[in-house]
């Protein structure tokens, strides 16, 4: 059972950053994808981003782009999500999952997830 754990998330002011990690604990080849994920309150869940383990081939939504960058650590198998010029509308509990498939369609694809990491940005 792969499993994956977030960690970094915080109170910020608007206008700060935050480094979310994506600890997992299976080898990177039996989850190609990796995908962040948020969940503000009342909302439904929303992709922000994914990459592949070799970082060959990255996908953001266009509110986040140019704010947030996702990267891997295949030697910590971990993934981060540096995000800047935080908002108050980025205030959301955030998550990360695995997929196995090497091409991404939708959240549907995302089968291991995290328990979350609360991110909170003051206006």
């Amino acid at each position: 059972q792969v499993q994956l754990r977030e960690s970094g998330g915080g109170l910020v002011q608007a206008g700060g950053s935050l480094r979310l990690s994506c600890a997992v604990s299976t080898p990177t080849f039996s989850r190609p994808h990796i995908g962040w994920f948020r969940r503000a309150p009342g909302k439904e869940r929303e992709l922000l981003a994914h990459i592949l383990w070799s970082g060959d081939s990255t996908y953001y939504i266009d509110s986040v782009k140019g704010r947030f960058t996702i990267s891997t650590d295949s030697a910590k198998n971990t993934v981060y999500l540096q995000m800047n010029s935080l908002k108050s509308e980025d205030t959301a509990v955030y998550y990360c999952a695995g997929s196995w498939r090497l091409e991404i369609s939708g959240t549907a694809d995302f089968t291991s997830w995290g328990q979350g990491t609360q991110v909170t940005v003051s206006s």
